[in-house]
């Protein structure tokens, strides 16, 4: 099949990776879109992976305001350099993940972030339920190790669903945009507030 450059136009467009790595993800593809974009998310998580210990201190504080400025958001996003911090794909990467945390409310930015304090709770949680509804004894561990991976996708957000596209998590966003931009990137810090939320609730979880 042809790869068209209104093909590569559309692909670049709905992924922010260059031209030439669009074109080689499309003719891999056999020109199928959707194969496309696996590839490059694929691709991009490599990419990642391969950049993550490289050091992030420049990038953006992102300040988000929703809902008549019911819900406020404020996070720091890092890259390696000011060159990237200024590109628009960065500053539109931060722009999400600001009103990912406005819509999801993440409450630490990756699972190494969650106090175990609040894992033991959970686990306990699960399993007084899991005994409460019957279940066998030799399945207790499968069960509450099952609800630690679900309540650290609730409340990680890494690990949370990007709200604009439910086959996307917000590490596989960043990753592709590390993919298009050549940098490490990541999350260091945010904080959410909410109206009428209680001070000092998030600091009583540590």
């Amino acid at each position: 099949m042809e790869i068209t450059t209104q093909m590569i136009k559309e692909l670049r467009e709905a992924t922010g990776v260059g031209i030439l790595d669009c074109r080689e993800a499309l003719t891999n593809a056999g020109g199928d879109f959707d194969k496309a974009v696996d590839i490059l998310r694929e691709k991009g998580l490599a990419r990642a992976a391969k950049r993550a210990g490289r050091e992030a201190s420049d990038g953006i504080v992102e300040l988000y305001s929703h809902g008549n400025g019911r819900v406020g958001v404020m996070v720091e996003v890092n890259c390696e350099t000011d060159f990237v911090a200024r590109s628009e794909g960065f500053r539109t990467l931060a722009h999400e993940i600001a009103l990912q945390i406005a819509a999801g409310s993440p409450e630490y930015v990756t699972e190494e972030d969650v106090p175990e304090a609040a894992l033991e709770r959970e686990r306990q949680v699960a399993r007084n339920r899991a005994k409460e509804e019957g279940k066998p004894e030799n399945i207790l561990d499968k069960i509450v190790a099952g609800r630690i991976e679900k309540y650290y996708d609730e409340v990680c957000l890494l690990r949370q669903t990007y709200i604009r596209d439910e086959n996307r998590t917000i590490k596989e966003l960043i990753a592709e945009q590390v993919g298009a931009l050549g940098e490490n990137i990541l999350v260091r810090r945010f904080v959410r507030w909410e109206l009428g939320e209680h001070a000092g609730a998030d600091e009583s979880e540590d």
